[in-house]
């Protein structure tokens, strides 16, 4: 038996889930709020279904981020694409993306999903995806979540 290891991360927000769906499954949505803080996406495609695809471009923008993308040895711009696993609007997202993007590691699949839990105020938002191939990796894949968890609740306060 395969079991894949995996962690998650929680954050409530003042909003539906029809809302937090929204800006998770459109492009306008999708570049609002996606991504790590210090950086920007642009998406050149989405299907949203299962078996689509989302096509986007992540570039480093913060000074930061622009720092740490060089002294790792890595492009400044970098192109991912992702395959839709599950779509069950508005509570059930999951997905398949790739991790090519890390020096001297071998290509290899993440699964993530995302849930949405409606509650008396809000929607639980539980995004849960494979542990990446060491604990540092591991650990900056937690912050850039809840990073992007962070400017989705920002976004959707913004918009109430």
């Amino acid at each position: 038996m395969n079991v894949r290891a995996t962690t998650s991360v929680e954050r409530r927000v003042h909003a539906s889930p029809e809302d937090v769906w929204e800006l998770w499954t459109t492009k306008d949505g999708i570049e609002a709020w996606w991504g790590p803080d210090g950086f920007n996406v642009r998406v050149r495609s989405l299907d949203v279904r299962a078996g689509g695809t989302l096509d986007y471009s992540m570039r480093a923008t913060g000074s930061d981020q622009v720092e740490f993308m060089r002294k790792a040895g890595m492009p400044l711009e970098t192109h991912h694409q992702l395959r839709f696993t599950e779509v069950e609007p508005p509570m059930r997202l999951a997905y398949v993306e790739t991790v090519d993007f890390v020096p001297g590691v071998q290509p290899y699949e993440v699964q993530v999903s995302i849930e949405l839990r409606a509650e008396n105020e809000g929607t639980l938002i539980v995004v849960t995806f494979d542990r990446m191939h060491d604990e540092h990796w591991t650990r900056l894949a937690v912050m850039g979540r809840e990073e992007e968890l962070g400017r989705l609740e920002k976004l959707l306060a913004a918009r109430t």
